[in-house]
């Protein structure tokens, strides 16, 4: 096991939108990622995913009701590995690729 600082890791992150792995167990991806601005809409077929707010505060959106509201956050992300950051779309901008690790 190796010990990490979660505002040493996010202080090593410039953009937007682009999940870095920071840790891995049973088939599952610990990520951090910066957020700001709108998210395409998208859907996971059959990944769940947890959000935990480090820093900041998101938005939510869903069908029918918005969870959270925010400005640039820090995010900690756990879901499967290999899911991919926006979900059954690919997006130019985005889509981000799997398994980059900080």
């Amino acid at each position: 096991m190796n010990k990490a600082s979660l505002s040493e890791k996010f202080a090593m992150i410039d953009e937007h939108w682009r999940p870095k792995v920071v840790a891995q167990l049973n088939g599952q991806e610990v990520k951090l990622v910066k957020i700001e601005g709108v998210f395409p809409w998208h859907h996971h077929e059959k990944e769940d995913e947890m959000f935990l707010v480090w820093r900041g505060e998101m938005t939510i959106e869903f069908r029918d009701r918005r969870v959270m509201a925010g400005v640039e956050t820090e995010v900690l992300v756990f879901e499967p590995a290999e899911t991919r950051n926006t979900g059954n779309i690919m997006h130019e901008t985005f889509t981000a690729p799997n398994g980059v690790e900080i």
